[in-house]
């Protein structure tokens, strides 16, 4: 049992103390392998996810940055099957092994009823903005009551307390289990949204921007709860966000995503002081610096590409200080970062490296052969 010391509630489970059936072990408890999304539309195929690979371990927080449209929450959303047409899945394995399922199952084989059983009892998710998420004409205890009666082979009793001791364990009083979600400020309705999420001690929360919204010190109180919950019950957290600064303390590792694509993934200390590409260099850039001197901010030029019509090589160089004609070849695929000394450092950029510095403005070379000129990126 585990008992929080602000309320003394206790929550059932012996995920309080472990890290699931697999004891933390090599053995990632979600396993995306090149995955891929399209958008069928009339004038083509919008590439949403193009290849992706990517681990999450039990106990694990994995920050998944990038700018709005990169295909974070197509990719989080597709490898629960979730998505709904237009979007299709072309290719790709995502693997779940989790306590009840220690040899895996292939997420994209199931049928509806398979998977019923292992969304929000496996793996979960807090959506994005939850005044939209829950339902206005319900109150947030029936909506949780929802969950559990419909996973947990439970009385009606012993779901109603469940379902208070779940308001408790994210600090909203019991008596709020009759209200409506217009009745709870922004900051109430989201814990709702993290309740309901751990209702049935998933393996896995996804949190799709679990803050968008809301003021900073509010969003700071999320953040802590959220922190203190996944120690105190061992799950694992897939973060999704455009705000880069808020994984630096929150995640494990970081994974930051562009035009549908993985283009950097390291633990948050490397990202943070030894970024790689140059889009992780422009998102660290983006947003000012609690301590040390002033700095310009310079934020990222352009925006981000057509995806029914990427350009070839690298699909960032239309926006990259450091673009060279050489990049036009490459293949964006995610190799080790060569200066770094931890080995999960990889980088889908193969010419600049963690030292590199930005040339000046008007020149674009990285030593590579066949500079391109500013004005030729730019007309691409």
């Amino acid at each position: 049992m585990t008992t929080t010391a602000a309320t003394g509630t206790e929550l059932s489970g012996s995920k309080a103390s472990t890290l699931g059936a697999n004891g933390g072990g090599d053995e990632p408890i979600l396993d995306i392998s090149d995955f891929s999304v399209v958008y069928r539309t009339d004038r083509g195929d919008v590439r949403a996810v193009d290849g992706v690979n990517l681990a999450l371990h039990a106990g694990e927080v994995v920050g998944l940055a990038g700018e709005s449209g990169s295909g974070k929450s197509t990719l989080a959303y597709g490898s629960c099957r979730l998505l709904r047409p237009p979007a299709l899945i072309t290719g790709g394995s995502v693997v779940y092994r989790g306590r009840r399922f220690p040899s895996g199952v292939e997420v994209l084989d199931k049928r509806p009823e398979e998977l019923n059983v292992l969304r929000w009892r496996e793996i979960s998710i807090v959506f994005q903005s939850a005044m939209n998420a829950l339902n206005p004409v319900l109150s947030v205890g029936d909506q949780i009551l929802d969950v559990v009666e419909a996973h947990m082979k439970l009385s009606k009793d012993e779901a109603v307390e469940r379902v208070a001791s779940l308001l408790d364990f994210v600090s909203i009083p019991r008596d709020r289990m009759k209200s409506y979600p217009f009745e709870l400020s922004g900051g109430m309705r989201q814990r709702v949204m993290i309740a309901m999420a751990l209702a049935t001690e998933p393996e896995i929360v996804i949190m799709d921007e679990p803050t968008t919204a809301l003021d900073v010190v509010v969003q700071r109180d999320i953040l802590a709860q959220i922190v203190e919950l996944k120690e105190r019950l061992s799950f694992a957290v897939l973060f999704i966000t455009h705000d880069l600064s808020l994984l630096l303390e929150l995640a494990d590792r970081v994974a930051v995503m562009y035009a549908g694509k993985l283009v950097e993934i390291a633990s948050s200390e490397e990202i943070h002081h030894e970024p790689a590409h140059p889009y992780t260099k422009g998102l660290l850039n983006s947003f000012p610096s609690l301590r040390g001197p002033r700095r310009e901010l310079a934020g990222i030029p352009g925006t981000p590409p057509d995806l029914r019509n990427l350009p070839p090589g690298c699909s960032f160089l239309p926006r990259c200080p450091y673009g060279t004609t050489a990049c036009q070849d490459i293949d964006m695929s995610l190799a080790k970062v060569a200066t770094s000394a931890d080995p999960d450092h990889v980088t889908a950029c193969p010419f600049v490296l963690p030292g590199t510095p930005v040339p000046p403005r008007g020149t674009r070379s990285n030593g590579a052969p066949d500079g391109l000129q500013p004005e030729a990126i730019s007309a691409q």
